[in-house]
């Protein structure tokens, strides 16, 4: 899938601002008409770079005090605060001088999801077909049928070998996706056992280096890895604090999920792993309800990302200015603070 980052190759001037987040004592007290002081989200820079004639972008992920992901926001529920050379404090920029927008993380984003399934013996006598119409679920509700949002779904399998198989690589075509998943059967495995922890340890690293491909050619990105089982690790060739310690030292921007199934499963393990959300199914019948709730909470995850542009008022010869960019949802309010070099700045820009 090819990612449209003209924005970031035209950009003249590039800030290596990954992951920065706000120092809530450095902005007290900074607003002149507006208390910039409360912070009800944790917001992540992960890039920002200015642009001639006059525009400025941020692209950032919004996640509430407790971790959670804040989705489908929109221009509205942003304010943009500049402080320049001639300003004694941060003051608000109008609608009319900013024309800012949200844009479609289509230009400069991809997500990734890993759908990691468990297809030891167990699973495929007594869970498979279930398994299958709660997975096509889950990946019609991930991918966008408007292909306005660049996502992908790849699905790797494991069993009692010391491997895990690859189904289908990262893709953003559906129907391509279910016509793996419909043809699984029974005789897809050679071994009934299970190999639960080998299977996270491989996943972490195949996310891993998807992650750090897109981020060297230029495509900002994040990924989530959803693993399934009905059972504990039987294989027992890797531990698991080697399991759990693999998916802790995963970038912030790398989310693992897990599913269980069945009353065999250790669902604390499961927890540990799954530190993004773990949901546990009772029997066949709610398997397709649990992937459901699954997939929104990645869809939300997804969604948490923002590409925000806008045209500052500030000109060439203006130097380094400081930019607060606020968010409210819900009659909360929270901000980051970073800055931009106005050079070359002039009017222009819509």
């Amino acid at each position: 899938m090819k990612i449209n980052i003209l924005l970031i190759i035209t950009c003249i001037t590039f800030f290596t601002a990954c992951e920065k987040e706000i120092n809530e004592q450095s902005l007290q007290p900074i607003g002149c008409n507006e208390d910039l002081s409360e912070n009800a989200f944790k917001i992540t820079i992960q890039d920002e770079f200015a642009e001639l004639p006059g525009q400025v972008s941020v692209f950032f992920k919004v996640d509430d005090n407790s971790g959670n992901p804040v989705a489908n926001l929109n221009s509205s529920d942003f304010s943009i605060f500049e402080k320049g050379r001639n300003d004694n404090c941060f003051k608000n920029i109008s609608a009319f001088e900013a024309n800012a927008r949200i844009s479609p993380n289509k230009q400069v984003f991809n997500y990734s999801t890993m759908l990691v399934l468990d297809l030891s013996g167990s699973v495929l006598y007594t869970s498979l077909n279930e398994l299958k119409n709660a997975t096509k679920e889950f990946i019609r509700n991930i991918i966008p049928r408007d292909g306005k949002d660049s996502f992908e779904v790849g699905i790797w399998w494991f069993d009692g070998e010391d491997k895990l198989h690859l189904l289908q690589d990262f893709t953003d075509n559906t129907a391509a996706l279910i016509s793996k998943i419909d043809g699984i059967n029974k005789n897809v495995s050679k071994d009934p056992s299970t190999d639960l922890y080998g299977a996270v340890l491989k996943s972490a690293d195949i996310v891993n280096q998807n992650l750090a491909k897109q981020l060297n050619n230029d495509i900002i990105a994040a990924s989530s890895v959803v693993v399934f089982t009905d059972g504990t690790d039987q294989a027992a060739r890797y531990g698991k604090d080697a399991a759990i310690n693999a998916v802790k030292k995963l970038s912030g921007n790398i989310k693992f999920y897990t599913i269980g199934l069945g009353n065999e499963i250790d669902v604390p393990v499961l927890k540990q792993i799954g530190k993004a959300g773990s949901i546990i199914a009772a029997d066949n019948e709610d398997l397709e309800e649990t992937f459901k709730q699954t997939s929104e909470l990645v869809f939300d995850e997804a969604n948490s990302y923002y590409f925000f542009e806008y045209c500052s008022p500030k000109r060439d010869g203006s130097g380094v200015n400081e930019l607060v960019l606020q968010v409210s949802d819900s009659g909360k309010k929270g901000y980051v603070r970073t800055e931009f070099d106005a050079t070359g700045f002039k009017s222009g820009c819509n």
